[in-house]
């Protein structure tokens, strides 16, 4: 039976330094046991990641253009090609220890797709699949939410990017993920409107939970900073 999960809501913004210094605070105390499976979920200012496999071609645009649209770009020890964060984006890293939970990396991968394909047909009647040949939730050849991932000494970190609000333009300064003959879109996109971020949240706790068979347990981010200790630090 898995444990329940711990679920931090960060208000706001975290800018993507501090978010994965955070990150690997968390998996270095879950890897030792001290905390338990705990899901991530925060926004980005808008940058680009480059995954260990990414070619810098598919940033289609020089420094200083980025720099002018206000977009920084850092490297990420997680799998895929370059992407895309920002605000309006649902950013989600859940810290979980796959053998605890009989996972396989493909396995939970799967989960994680079948999180946001269940939460689309579910609560939105939207028909979102998986495509054989790109990681991530599509709708109509367009992606909705991108997953991109790492295992640590079977502690899982970085995870998924779904569009709720997002600015779509700013995915034309790349070739997302490497992928050239795809599109990508929001739920802002599809409906015409924003969506209340904070709603979409408790719906993606909701089939995360089902998915994996876990338990909410809502913490503040003071009782996030007690979990890590002295030494956590969220900017």
């Amino acid at each position: 039976m898995m444990e329940s999960i711990l679920v931090a809501l960060l208000p706001g913004q975290v800018e993507y330094p501090a978010g994965l210094r955070l990150q690997k605070e968390l998996l270095h105390l879950r890897q030792q046991n001290k905390v338990g499976d705990i899901l991530l979920l925060l926004e980005h200012p808008p940058v680009l990641t480059l995954g260990k496999n990414a070619d810098d071609s598919h940033i289609l645009y020089a420094p200083a253009f980025l720099e002018a649209q206000g977009i920084k770009v850092y490297k990420a020890d997680r799998g895929g090609d370059v992407t895309y964060h920002g605000p309006g984006q649902i950013v989600g890293y859940p810290i979980i220890h796959l053998r605890e939970n009989g996972l396989s990396v493909r396995k939970y991968v799967w989960l994680l797709e079948q999180v946001f394909i269940d939460l689309l047909d579910q609560e939105y009647s939207l028909a979102a699949y998986r495509d054989p040949d790109y990681p991530g939730v599509w709708l109509n050849k367009e992606k909705i939410t991108a997953i991109g991932c790492a295992v640590k000494k079977w502690v899982t970190l970085h995870g998924f990017a779904f569009n709720v609000n997002t600015n779509l333009e700013h995915f034309k300064v790349i070739n997302p993920c490497g992928i050239m003959d795809r599109g990508v879109t929001s739920l802002q996109k599809i409906f015409g409107c924003p969506v209340e971020l904070e709603a979409i949240k408790q719906l993606i706790i909701k089939h995360f939970c089902r998915c994996f068979g876990k338990e909410a347990k809502m913490i503040t981010e003071q009782e996030l900073q007690k979990l890590m200790g002295d030494g956590a630090v969220v900017d």
